[in-house]
């Protein structure tokens, strides 16, 4: 199955990879693996912003996570690689929460499980899941990714 049916089972349909907002690019392909920037949370073409513990509970964090997820595969696609993904070899979340939140994997959880439901056992990675002070645009999580392509 490809992964666009596999996004079309599931319901998925995938937002407008988002520009840059600095100087870098979206997906660096190097030795058969895709670096995918960090990508930021949107919802309805607007950035979740917010902190852990403060004004964004953890379902909303999921869902942002997920949002990245979903970013993220966008940027793939935009780039002619979400065909080509072989494995999700790491992701990185970070989460902009109050020093007495420590639930940053559970919200991270919103990105890991995406990748699971779209690609299967390919979709289990690695991952980091850190509590930062403050994001860009105010984004209340972050995720980018390692992904190994078929050569």
């Amino acid at each position: 199955m490809t992964i666009a049916a596999k996004l079309a089972e599931l319901g998925i349909t995938l937002p407008k990879p988002a520009a840059p907002v600095a100087s870098y690019v979206p997906v660096v392909v190097h030795g058969g693996v895709a670096y995918v920037s960090g990508q930021i949370a949107f919802v309805d073409g607007a950035v979740m912003t917010g902190k852990l513990g403060a004004d964004v509970s953890l379902e909303e964090g999921q869902r942002a996570a997920r949002a990245c997820g979903l970013m993220i595969l966008a940027q793939l696609e935009a780039a002619g690689l979400l065909e080509q993904v072989e494995r999700v070899v790491k992701l990185g979340a970070f989460v902009s929460s109050t020093p007495d939140f420590f639930d940053h994997p559970k919200v991270a959880n919103g990105a890991s499980d995406l990748m699971e439901q779209v690609f299967g056992g390919a979709g289990q990675h690695a991952r980091a899941a850190v509590g930062v002070a403050a994001l860009p645009l105010n984004a209340a999580v972050e995720v980018d990714a390692i992904v190994a392509l078929k050569s």
